[in-house]
């Protein structure tokens, strides 16, 4: 009875233990990182080096400043930026006389508070004449 009483007393106090220790974790947490702020401004980002890749953005709130790690995509778009994201329509027909197609896109999410416009379009030079494929394979394979 005796040894059944210190196993109920032993698993009281790690219970007891690891609740303290859960709770230091997260008030680190808060300390280290964690702000009472709640109106965060935060700046585009922008890449360590070059115009894609991984970079920073800083954020701004009072007087407190964050520097957050952020990637830009490689193939964005400069005209509107990596954290305005568009919903884009199908390509529309090719202008013979300029050679470019057209689509509309709008806006879905705009991220870190990235002023966006509401839509936006873009163009491209229409494709050149694609050629007939044949189905045979071309040089393609292991040759027995």
């Amino acid at each position: 009875m005796r040894g059944l009483f210190s196993l109920v007393v032993l698993l009281v106090v790690l219970m007891a233990v690891t609740s303290e220790a859960g709770k230091n974790k997260k008030d680190k947490g808060k300390g280290k990182g964690g702000s009472d702020c709640a109106e965060w401004l935060w700046g585009p980002c922008v890449p360590n080096s070059g115009d894609c890749g991984v970079g920073s953005r800083q954020g701004t709130c009072k007087e407190e400043t964050k520097k957050l790690k952020c990637k830009v995509p490689c193939n964005w778009k400069k005209d509107f930026g990596a954290d305005c994201k568009y919903k884009f329509g199908n390509w529309g027909e090719c202008d013979t006389v300029t050679g470019v197609k057209n689509r509309s896109g709008t806006l879905k999410k705009a991220m870190y508070n990235a002023e966006c416009l509401q839509t936006i379009k873009a163009s491209k030079p229409c494709s050149p004449k694609t050629k007939s494929k044949s189905k045979g394979k071309k040089g393609k394979g292991k040759e027995n």
